[in-house]
């Protein structure tokens, strides 16, 4: 089985820093451009299944990309959501410590708890291998759910943050996850 993880394109709230979390944000021009120039990219490869976020700036990007890969299955998963951020949700590290201190970290917010964002990435690409083994699946997610997911699994080769529209190519092999590819984003140099 492979998988290409995919992070969203750019929005505006990307470009000013903000936390998103789960708001609902869509891409900006910007964004959508880099999911028609990774779109490109993807042109003529064949895909099984494209599974996406429900969240808008997620879905776009999946949209855009879909007739490129002709992949027949597409949904949208609510465990593929970013990392809730509660009340820090569409602020700026500047106004956090500004409003909750420099310690604000240490600070009950209301965003999402590790064991709860580890136990629905788990559960997702569980049911994922479950339900699609053999096939090949595209997932249009988050960078903090991939990077959270991709910690988790401790697959080797990754490190670093994930770019927008980047790629991430594993492969299911021997019961272990296998990195090919890491924050690929040539298609935007290309």
């Amino acid at each position: 089985m492979k998988v290409l993880l995919i992070r969203h394109g750019v929005t505006s709230w990307n470009k000013e820093k903000r936390a998103q979390g789960s708001a609902d944000i869509p891409l900006d021009e910007e964004g959508k451009a880099q999911a028609r120039m990774l779109a490109a990219r993807l042109k003529g490869e064949k895909w099984d299944v494209l599974c996406a976020s429900p969240l808008l700036r997620a879905v776009e990007t999946a949209e855009i990309i879909q007739y490129s890969v002709g992949a027949p299955v597409f949904y949208t998963d609510e465990r593929l959501k970013e990392v809730d951020g509660g009340q820090i949700e569409g602020t700026t590290e500047e106004e956090r410590v500004a409003r909750w201190g420099k310690e604000w970290r240490g600070i009950d917010l209301g965003i999402e708890k590790p064991d709860k964002i580890m136990e629905r990435t788990q559960d997702f690409m569980a049911a994922l291998l479950n339900k699609s083994k053999g096939k090949r699946v595209i997932v249009v997610t988050h960078g903090g759910w991939i990077g959270n997911w991709l910690k988790a699994e401790e697959v080797e080769g990754v490190e670093g943050n994930l770019d927008n529209t980047s790629l991430t190519e594993l492969e299911w092999r021997d019961g272990n996850w296998l990195c090919h590819t890491f924050n690929c984003v040539r298609h935007l140099s290309d």
